[in-house]
Formats: C-alpha cells, sequence, structure tokens
C-alpha cells in the first residue's frame, strides 16, 4: 500500500518525520514526493536529514507542476495569528499563505489533509478568521474539523497548544487521538554534558534565584514579560529563538538545541548541521511530532479503507472522484 504525500511549509520536517513514523507502524509505505520551505537554512537541515532539497517559496510555484499525492501536510506560518506577533491574521503576507494551501488541494484534489497552526487562530478576529479558512476548505468539497491539541497530552514535557484542523476528500466519523496519558519526565530530555556557551551569567543567575525557590529539580524556569519567574517539570512553549532567552533550566543556563529538538519529539538520529541559532529558531517554528502522529494515526483507518476500497473496485482509477469539484 503506497501512501504519496507533500510536505508544505515543511520547516525541518516535522510532519515528515510523524509521517513516517506512522506509517512504518501501520505497515504503509509512504513517500513525500514533494517538499517546500522558503527558509535557506532549514531547507539545509532539512536536506541533511532526508536527502532531498525542498522547493522554496510556495507562491512562486505552479500548483499544476506538484506531483499528484494523497496526502498534503502543512504547517502554515503562525506569526500573523500569535501572541508573539502582531495578530494581524490575512491582513499581513504571511496570513495569506493559507490561500496557497487551497489553490493546490483545489487543483491535485488530495484524498485528506492535516494543518497546523498556533491556538490563538481559533480566537482571532472573534472566530472569523478560522471560520474563513474553514468554510474556504469546505467550499473545495471536504470534510473539515479542527481541534486544539497540547504536546504535553501526548507524552512531551513542552506546554504548546497547536490547533490541528483535518480534511478528508468525503464525510466521515472522525476520532481525534486520545491523550496518551504519560508525560516523558525532563531527566530524558536533558543533556548530562553541557558546553559552557549555554550557560547564563552569574548575574542572571543570581538574579532568578533571588526572585524565585523552585519546588522541583530538574525544572525548567520561565520568566514572563512581567519579570515573574515559575519553574515546572516541563517547558513553556518553545519560541522561534525568544525561548533561548526566557527559559533556563534550574534557573542556570539556556537549553541546548538537541534538548529543544527532543522537547519538539524529534529523535536524536536528527542531524544537526546549522549554527545553533538557526536550529534554536528552527525548533521554535517546528510542530510537535508527538501530536502529528498522534493526529495522521487517527487517519490511517479512513485512509486504508479508502484505498483499499479503490483497488477492489477501481483498480484502473485514483480513489478521486472522478468530476471532482474545482472552484475557478
Amino acid at each position: 500500500m503506497n501512501l504519496k504525500y507533500i510536505d508544505l511549509f515543511a520547516g525541518i520536517g516535522g510532519f515528515r518525520i510523524a509521517a513516517g513514523q506512522s506509517f512504518k507502524e501501520n505497515n504503509i509505505s509512504g513517500e513525500c514526493v514533494f517538499s517546500s520551505e522558503i527558509d535557506a537554512s532549514a531547507r539545509e537541515e532539512y536536506c541533511a536529514n532526508f536527502g532531498d532539497y525542498p522547493s522554496g517559496d510556495i507562491t512562486q510555484i505552479d500548483a499544476r507542476m506538484i506531483p499528484e499525492h494523497d496526502l498534503l501536510f502543512a504547517g502554515f506560518p503562525c506569526q500573523p495569528f500569535s501572541i508573539i506577533g502582531d495578530g494581524k491574521g490575512f491582513s499581513d503576507t504571511r496570513g495569506t499563505l493559507f490561500f496557497d494551501i487551497a489553490r493546490i488541494i483545489n487543483e491535485k484534489r488530495p484524498m485528506a489533509f492535516v494543518l497546523e497552526n498556533v491556538k490563538r487562530l481559533v480566537s482571532h478576529n472573534n472566530g472569523e478568521t478560522l471560520g474563513h479558512i474553514l468554510q474556504t476548505l469546505r467550499n473545495l468539497g471536504y470534510f473539515v474539523d479542527f481541534k486544539v491539541l497540547n504536546a504535553m497530552d501526548y507524552g512531551l514535557p513542552q506546554k504548546r497548544e497547536r490547533v490541528f484542523i483535518v480534511g478528508f476528500y468525503k464525510p466521515m466519523v472522525f476520532f481525534w487521538p486520545p491523550k496518551s496519558g504519560f508525560m516523558k519526565p525532563l531527566s530524558q530530555i536533558l543533556e548530562n554534558k553541557v558546553q559552557k556557551k549555554h550557560f547564563a551569567s552569574e548575574q542572571i543567575v543570581a538574579k532568578r534565584k533571588k526572585l524565585h525557590a523552585p519546588e522541583q529539580r530538574p525544572s525548567i524556569w520561565h520568566e514572563n514579560k512581567s519579570g515573574n519567574i515559575s519553574s515546572h517539570p516541563f517547558s513553556c512553549a518553545l519560541r522561534a529563538g525568544a525561548s533561548y532567552n526566557y527559559l533556563l533550566v534550574n534557573g542556570e543556563r539556556r537549553l541546548t538545541p538537541r534538548e529543544m529538538l527532543r522537547l519538539q519529539g524529534f529523535p536524536d538520529s536528527f542531524k544537526i548541521v546549522v549554527p545553533d541559532g538557526q536550529i534554536r529558531k528552527q525548533a521554535g517554528n517546528s510542530v510537535p511530532v508527538n501530536v502529528v502522529k498522534a493526529v495522521i494515526d487517527s487517519l490511517v483507518p479512513h485512509i486504508k479503507a479508502e484505498l483499499q476500497w479503490s483497488l477492489v473496485s477501481e483498480p484502473s482509477k485514483r480513489y478521486r472522484r472522478k468530476n471532482a469539484r474545482r472552484v475557478a
């Protein structure tokens, strides 16, 4: 059973790792036939780990030139909807990148898709932004559902809430993945030997320890915008770059690039070939692999049933409706 998929706004490949893990466990032969990422450093990291170099700016790519595929994955840019960004939504150029996803879906008619964005997308503009996104996808003829999921509920010690949007080319009863009931302890995330460059200055350490006394160790200390400090046996959401400054392990040092990748569910076999500053940015922008895998796992029964049906009833045709609706 061969499944083809594309990886849009691919970053460093969080969706691709999750898909590979899910397909392997479910005896599916999966093949990534196209990927796209605008950031040059992320493309370098992606190529080092997967052997192919993603295409660049998706807005410059003709949808007709993208290979046929069964699944579409996209963690489209979140800055227009995030607390850290200006919250401009579709008035921000990056916000309109969703419509590049829509035009590709409209042209290629994949069986299903999984999209990811920040939690704030749900409430942005009183829910109108998300409503517009969902209606656009439904107008393309897809069953669509969404849910906010937290990485902490799927084994990762990181409080990272993200909205996931799932679409299928015909009506289905979709069950969102249940919580795992397990969270990996920080002791399995933190490195034992850390280079001196990752330690905070004596002044910063003294200041924070003067303001806060942790209840547990190991812990990750979080300083918010008001200067209040809290410590937890998990990390607050990683951010692109900023995590390096506001999160301290045991109030003493910053997270290493490998630790950040682990907090996002990346295996230790994942190669780091770019400078620390770039990998911190990439980890902060990435998707939580465990959560993505859980969502794909929930889609797998529908995918298998559809592919098996097409082999039995119409072996010479793809599963797509012959006269699938396209929006001009």
